[in-house]
């Protein structure tokens, strides 16, 4: 049957199936928008929280790590000492499991302003003369600059 033999009441039910057609495609592109939104918010807010979590951590593993470099020459072979000095192992291994990793800031290595801050700074202040504070990255993102002093 060709379109011009259609009684005008089946020309308005087809344009009316077109247009609900129209629209029923539209509102499944915009709930698949809205779903992909979604799982990006979601994904956003999972890793900015365990982000914040991280660096509170942080000062708790430098105060571990404190401890367990000043650990007086007698009680060096304590088993208490070397729980500790475990501790911070152990630590360091749950870190690397969810991606965060220490940033290099030993003594001579290059200063690079995107990882290392810079407390005194000498003559050309392209060296690191000693690490203040531990800086680390989250998936390779900084989450805290290493504390430095350069010359």
């Amino acid at each position: 049957m060709s379109k011009q033999n259609k009684a005008p009441e089946t020309e308005a039910v087809d344009t009316q199936i077109a247009e609900l057609t129209a629209d029923l495609q539209r509102m499944r592109a915009d709930f698949e928008n809205y779903r992909k939104n979604v799982e990006r918010d979601k994904a956003f807010l999972v890793a900015a929280t365990e982000r914040k979590v991280l660096i509170r951590f942080l000062p708790v593993l430098d105060d571990i790590e404190r401890a367990a470099g000043h650990v007086p020459a007698e009680l060096a072979d304590n088993p208490w000492a070397e729980g500790v000095a475990n501790l911070t192992k152990k630590l360091a291994a749950a870190l690397k499991e969810v991606g965060v990793t220490k940033i290099n800031a030993q003594s001579g290595s290059k200063f690079d302003p995107n990882l290392h801050e810079a407390v005194t700074s000498g003559n050309n202040g392209e060296k690191i003369t000693e690490e203040l504070r531990s800086g680390y990255l989250l998936d390779g993102e900084v989450i805290r600059p290493s504390m430095v002093n350069v010359d």
